[in-house]
C-alpha cells in the first residue's frame, strides 16, 4: 500500500505521477513471462562462448554453468524479493529509488540502459551474422536493418502479440535443441565419448589437475549467458494475477536456463575431440568450436540447423530486450527522470519509448554490422552497465527490507542481507574481472549519468526557490 493509502488494480501500488494515459494493459501470464525471459536469453547462448568457456575451465565447462547458475540465483532473488513490494515497469530503477532513494534509483536506470538498450543491438547483430554467412549475398547490416524493423513492428502491436509470435520462436529453438540432445545421446551411445564422461564437470586433465580458479575465472564470462532473465521484471504493470506470479517466472526462467546450458555443454564437451588445451593454444578456434565438435560427430546437416535457429533467436531475443528497454525508458520518463514523452502511451503500449529505443538500437547495430570489430565493441559495452544495475538492485534489497524497515514486517536476516550480500560480491567480481575497455566505457556512461543527475537536481532546486 502506498503513503497515501491507495492501490493499484491486483492490490499493486500505482506507480507515482501514472495518470490514465501512462497505463500499461495488463494481458501477460506466467507462460507469457517467461517466454520472454528466455527468448532474451536464448535457449542456445552457450553455442557462441563454449570454445571460450572450455578452454578457461581446462574443460570443466558444464561445471562452469552449474556454478553460475548458482551464482545469478542471487540475483534472481533479489528481483523476487524487490518484484513483490515495488510492482512497477522500471524494475531496477523502481526498485533502487525505493531502497536507496531518488538519485541511485536513476543511476540504476541509467546503468541499466546499457543493457537493455545495447543488448538487443547484440542480438540483432548476431542475427545478421548468421544469416550473411546463410545468403552471403546481402551483407549483414542489411539483415540487421530487417531484423530491426520486422521485430519492433511486433513489439509495436502490443505486448501480448509479440508474446505469442515469440512463443512460436521460442518453441523452434526448443525443437532444435531437443533435436541437438537427442542426437547427441545417440552418437555417444553408439561411438562414445571424445572425453572422460566426467571430464565436463571436472576437467579434461590436458591443463593440469583440477583448478577452482579456472573454474570461477570462466564464470565471469558464462555468467554474461544469462542477461536479460531479468527483463521479465519490466513487465510487472502488464502482468495477469500480481506481482507474484513475476517472482515466479523469474526463478523458474533462471533454473530452467541453468538446466539446459548444462545439458549441452555437458553432451558437446562430450563430443569435442579437440582437448581444452588445444583450444587454449589456439584462440582462434574457439568461436566454432561448438560447431567444429557438431560437424565431427553428427555433420554438417545439424550444424545448418543450429545456425538457422540461432540466427532467427537472435532476432527475437532482441525483440524481448527491445520491449524490455522501452519498459525502462517509459517508467524513467513518467517518473521525470527522462523527456516526459517517452510515457505516453496508446491502447497501453508504451509506443513512443519502444520507437526512441528501436532508434538507438538500429543504429549501434548497423554502426557494429559494418565494422570488423563491432561486435567486440558492443559486447564490452553492455556486460559493465548490466553487472552494475544488478549490484544496486542488491543493496536495494537491503536499504529497503533493513534500512528503512519497508512492509513494517521482520527483518529476515539471510533473505534480507546474507543473499543480497553474496550476489552484490559475485556482481562486483565479475565487473573486476571484465575487460579494461569495459571497465573504462561503464566508468564514462556512470560519470555521464551521475552529471546528469547533478543537473536534473540543480533544476528542481532552483525551480523550488523560483516558487514554480
Amino acid at each position: 500500500m502506498s503513503q497515501n493509502g491507495q492501490t493499484g488494480h491486483n492490490g499493486t501500488t500505482p506507480a507515482p505521477g501514472a495518470g490514465a494515459e501512462q497505463q500499461l494493459r495488463r494481458s501477460l501470464g506466467f507462460r507469457d513471462l517467461v517466454v520472454y525471459g528466455l527468448l532474451f536469453i536464448a535457449p542456445m547462448a552457450p553455442v557462441g562462448v563454449f570454445g571460450t568457456l572450455d578452454a578457461k575451465s581446462h574443460g570443466a565447462v558444464a561445471l562452469v554453468y552449474l556454478v553460475a547458475t548458482v551464482a545469478m540465483a542471487f540475483t534472481a532473488f533479489s528481483y523476487a524479493q524487490m518484484v513483490r513490494v515495488v510492482p512497477q515497469a522500471g524494475s531496477v530503477f523502481a526498485y533502487a529509488r525505493a531502497g536507496l532513494g531518488n538519485g541511485a534509483g536513476f543511476i540504476a536506470g541509467w546503468m541499466a540502459m546499457l543493457d537493455y538498450v545495447l543488448i538487443p543491438a547484440v542480438a540483432y547483430l548476431f542475427s545478421g551474422i548468421a544469416m550473411e554467412a546463410l545468403v552471403p549475398e546481402v551483407s549483414r547490416w542489411v539483415w540487421t536493418a530487417i531484423a530491426v524493423v520486422v521485430t519492433t513492428l511486433l513489439n509495436l502491436w502490443g505486448v501480448r502479440t509479440a508474446a505469442r509470435v515469440g512463443f512460436l520462436v521460442l518453441a523452434m529453438e526448443i525443437v532444435v535443441l531437443v533435436v541437438f540432445v537427442i542426437t547427441a545421446i545417440v552418437v555417444l551411445a553408439q561411438d562414445g565419448a571424445e572425453r572422460d564422461w566426467l571430464s565436463p564437470l571436472s576437467g579434461d586433465g590436458t591443463q593440469g589437475a583440477f583448478a577452482l580458479s579456472a573454474v570461477v575465472g570462466a564464470v565471469s564470462v558464462a555468467v554474461l549467458s544469462y542477461l536479460g532473465f531479468d527483463a521479465i521484471a519490466t513487465f510487472a504493470e502488464e502482468v495477469t494475477g500480481g506481482s507474484a506470479k513475476v517472482a515466479r517466472a523469474l526463478l523458474f526462467c533462471l533454473a530452467l536456463a541453468g538446466v539446459l546450458f548444462v545439458a549441452q555443454t555437458y553432451l558437446v564437451a562430450l563430443l569435442e575431440p579437440v582437448s581444452s588445451a588445444q583450444l587454449a593454444a589456439e584462440p582462434e578456434r574457439q568461436g566454432s568450436a561448438f560447431y567444429d565438435a557438431v560437424d565431427a560427430s553428427v555433420g554438417t546437416w545439424l550444424h545448418d540447423l543450429v545456425a538457422v535457429s540461432k540466427a532467427i533467436g537472435a532476432a527475437f531475443a532482441a525483440l524481448a530486450g527491445q520491449a524490455a528497454a522501452g519498459r525502462l525508458l517509459f517508467a524513467m520518463g513518467r517518473d521525470r527522470r527522462l523527456p516526459g514523452a517517452l510515457s505516453r502511451t496508446d491502447s497501453g503500449v508504451p509506443r513512443v519509448a519502444l520507437l526512441v529505443s528501436a532508434v538507438i538500437t538500429m543504429a549501434a547495430a548497423v554502426w557494429a554490422a559494418r565494422r570488423d570489430d563491432g561486435l567486440d565493441h558492443l559486447v564490452s559495452v553492455v556486460d559493465v552497465g548490466a553487472l552494475t544495475a544488478f549490484t544496486l538492485l542488491h543493496a536495494s534489497v537491503v536499504g529497503w527490507f533493513v534500512v528503512r524497515r519497508g512492509g513494517g514486517g521482520a527483518v529476515r536476516w539471510v533473505r534480507h542481507l546474507l543473499v543480497p550480500v553474496l550476489g552484490a560480491a559475485i556482481t562486483v567480481a565479475v565487473i573486476v574481472e571484465a575487460s579494461g575497455t569495459a571497465q573504462v566505457v561503464g566508468a564514462i556512461w556512470l560519470a555521464v549519468g551521475l552529471a546528469v543527475l547533478a543537473a536534473q537536481w540543480r533544476g528542481r532546486r532552483d525551480a523550488e526557490r523560483a516558487g514554480v
